[in-house]
């Protein structure tokens, strides 16, 4: 099945995401300039600006730059506290996400090129962009947390805030981003995650030692980054960071076997592992209370 069949899934996941953030910016933004303009002129000045850069560098195109600039803004409105710093929100961890990223998409790009796997030059598109932030910022944004919680019958923890679910699934977004890049550069001949067999590097579902080691450390790196910003604990680091490469893997599994009978494409991966990971940080939250935790 040709990717051109499988656009849908794309423009679905696109739509998943960009109007609920874009409404969740407008009414926190409506929110914070009535008691705090300042901090609302903060929040978007910063995510324009982010969006701007993105498309001046060619990291994206100017709708993906746009959307990406819509879920900065409604993941730093989601996390901002009372007394605001823009450095004590969402900004730092997807600021380390994007420059992680960028990093290893330019690493090795003559040798991408000649495998024919090098990002096209324009950059990412608003889909590639919703498919890896996406999920972040749904389960960074109010409404969904407080769904989640009332769901789940989630407790309050000051050791593991609600927010490690997003920060699990920004870190899951860069350790496939790196993995990948990475990978392909420096890993080798690959192996198919579900036989162990060699494959060419690039193929969905391919693994190697070299890309899986830089993915994990990018995950470790992203959830730290979230912890420092956002007032975290060692709880927050690991359940965070585990539910980063649980999505790792979990993406190879789709890459190995639907991606590569032609059922998903790659923004549909991006988006389920990114939510996998998520679902792992959610789940830690009903299983360390069981395993003593109050």
């Amino acid at each position: 099945m040709s990717s051109s069949r499988l656009a849908w899934q794309s423009k679905t996941v696109l739509l998943l995401v960009l109007p609920w953030t874009a409404v969740e910016v407008v009414l926190q933004a409506q929110d914070w300039l009535t008691r705090d303009p300042h901090s609302a002129a903060w929040v978007l000045g910063l995510s324009a600006a982010l969006g701007l850069l993105a498309w001046v560098a060619r990291s994206g195109t100017p709708a993906a730059a746009l959307t990406g600039a819509v879920i900065t803004a409604s993941m730093m409105f989601s996390t901002a506290g009372p007394s605001f710093s823009p450095w004590r929100t969402a900004l730092i961890p997807v600021l380390t996400f994007l420059v992680l990223t960028s990093a290893a998409t330019r690493f090795g790009r003559a040798r991408k090129e000649r495998l024919g796997t090098a990002e096209r030059k324009h950059g990412r598109v608003a889909a590639q962009v919703a498919a890896n932030m996406g999920v972040a910022a749904l389960a960074a944004t109010p409404m969904i947390q407080a769904w989640i919680v009332d769901r789940l019958a989630i407790p309050y923890s000051a050791a593991l805030p609600l927010i490690t679910v997003a920060l699990a699934a920004l870190a899951e977004a860069a350790a496939d981003t790196v993995s990948s890049e990475i990978g392909q550069v420096l890993g080798g001949w690959p192996v198919m995650l579900t036989t162990l067999r060699r494959v060419e590097a690039g193929t969905d579902g391919a693994i190697s030692l070299a890309g899986t080691a830089a993915g994990v450390l990018a995950a470790g790196v992203v959830s730290a980054a979230g912890v420092l910003a956002l007032g975290g604990g060692a709880a927050m680091l690991a359940v965070s960071w585990g539910g980063g490469v649980f999505g790792l893997f979990f993406d190879s599994l789709l890459g190995a076997t639907l991606e590569r009978r032609g059922w998903l494409n790659n923004d549909a991966v991006n988006f389920l592992s990114t939510a996998s990971a998520a679902a792992f940080a959610a789940a830690a939250f009903v299983l360390l209370p069981l395993a003593g935790r109050h």
